[in-house]
């Protein structure tokens, strides 16, 4: 793979190349429509780590997303700099470009999560493999069909609604592939043939069986190396978002962590110490009067310390990256931190991804999420096979869906697998808290007015 390629600034739906506006990048336009776009915006009532949190301090999704998007640019164009002296890509490309590239991707890595966080796509996956209403579909979908909803995930999810559901009329946001390469974080279908290597890039899946033309297109504008059928190499710059994000929430979700109490300060101050590898950082947090201020300062130069590291590791993997033959995590790698990281999100997942009310609210987020799709599908699918004579129950259920998630006319689309990728599109856009609403009206618990 080469850079210049990497970096098209070519638009997908685009009948036509762009004019470059020499005081904005393509990169910094996709930014502009990624965070203007509805879907971003949805992201400050969607679970981080804490669901339904009742403290403003907690991050949200969006806070989430847009902190990861400053490490990515913090990445980037550290990693550019270096990049663009090497290969020789000035005047063409400069050192912010890469930055703004990973950032906008970060901005976006987010948007395809379903209510309740990561439980939510398992809720969608368990009610797609065993409720009685989606037993029917089942039937009638390809193998590749079905595998998008056994599996279903968010980062697919993510790519369907920045090139297709946002703008729908356009289609899409139209950001460039460049971007859209570097979002795609597991350049794969749903199902790949037997016997496949698996690699950080085919843990999961990041496009539907809808989008698959839609991916081809950005893998083949960027210059992508096919791995087989449906699977091709990561992006180079996709290893930073990743990376970014695993910064995030390592550092800053333990931060969290300790703001709610779940951790003591001894204990974050040692592990924030134990990655930055500075005893003068212990010092001066103690000049700071405030411990959760102490804690936000030891935890910033910790987030510094762990992009010095994640970029000078791509910077040495990135001759294996470029010829398709890296496909590991930057900060599973022999880093100076790794240690410390590791010790973090081992001690993440014991604690403060594990609190009785964060388990209680998750779990609910099964019946909500199972719920919803149950209610709605079934009369979607009622009126879709039965036109008139479907039950009126279905059709009042209908009026309360909104007209992209149908089909013509306000009518379900006939294709079963068009039908159930609208309905899914319908439930994981939600909100937590408007799932949790909706959900008490729909099945009388909670009335408009009482």
């Amino acid at each position: 793979m080469n850079w210049p390629q990497l970096l098209s600034p070519d638009r997908l739906g685009a009948s036509r190349p762009s004019e470059r506006d020499p005081l904005r990048s393509p990169y910094i336009v996709d930014a502009d429509r990624i965070v203007f776009s509805s879907a971003f915006r949805r992201l400050q009532d969607k679970t981080q780590v804490f669901p339904l949190a009742d403290n403003d301090y907690v991050r949200t999704r969006l806070t989430h997303s847009l902190e990861v998007a400053s490490v990515a640019r913090s990445l980037g164009t550290r990693v550019g700099a270096v990049l663009v002296e090497r290969h020789g890509l000035a005047p063409d490309f400069h050192a912010s470009d890469f930055g703004a590239i990973v950032s906008a991707a970060a901005l976006a890595h987010d948007l395809g999560n379903p209510p309740f966080g990561h439980s939510g796509e398992d809720a969608i996956r368990h009610w797609f493999k065993t409720s009685s209403v989606a037993r029917k579909t089942r039937t009638e979908l390809t193998a590749d069909q079905r595998a998008d909803f056994d599996e279903f995930e968010g980062n697919a999810q993510g790519f369907r609604i920045v090139t297709r559901l946002q703008m729908p009329d356009n289609p899409g946001l139209r950001l460039t592939c460049a971007t859209l390469g570097a979002f795609t974080k597991y350049p794969r279908a749903s199902r790949l043939p037997a016997g496949a290597k698996g690699g950080i890039s085919a843990k999961k899946f990041g496009f539907f069986t809808a989008e698959r033309a839609a991916f081809a297109t950005v893998a083949d504008c960027t210059g992508l190396i096919p791995r087989g059928r449906n699977r091709w190499c990561r992006h180079p710059l996709a290893f930073l978002v990743e990376a970014a994000d695993d910064i995030c929430y390592r550092l800053v979700d333990f931060e969290d962590g300790f703001r709610l109490q779940f951790l003591g300060y001894d204990e974050v101050r040692t592990a924030f110490l134990a990655v930055t590898g500075d005893a003068k950082d212990a010092a001066r947090a103690d000049k700071i009067s405030d411990p959760k201020d102490q804690i936000a300062f030891l935890r910033a130069q910790a987030i510094g310390v762990s992009i010095q590291q994640a970029a000078d590791a791509f910077l040495q993997h990135e001759p294996a990256m470029l010829a398709g033959k890296c496909d590991e995590e930057l900060l599973n790698r022999p880093l100076p931190s790794s240690g410390a990281l590791h010790d973090i999100k081992t001690r993440s997942k014991a604690t403060i991804y594990a609190t009785p009310r964060g388990v209680e609210i998750e779990a609910a987020g099964y019946e909500v999420l199972g719920g919803l799709l149950d209610v709605f599908y079934a009369a979607a699918d009622d009126v879709a096979r039965h036109g008139p004579r479907a039950a009126r129950r279905s059709e009042k259920l209908l009026a309360l869906v909104p007209a992209q998630f149908l089909g013509e006319g306000n009518r379900p689309v006939a294709q079963p697998y068009e039908r159930l990728l609208r309905l899914t599109d319908f439930v994981s856009g939600m909100t937590d808290s408007y799932a949790v609403t909706l959900y008490k009206k729909v099945r009388g618990i909670s009335l408009p007015g009482a």
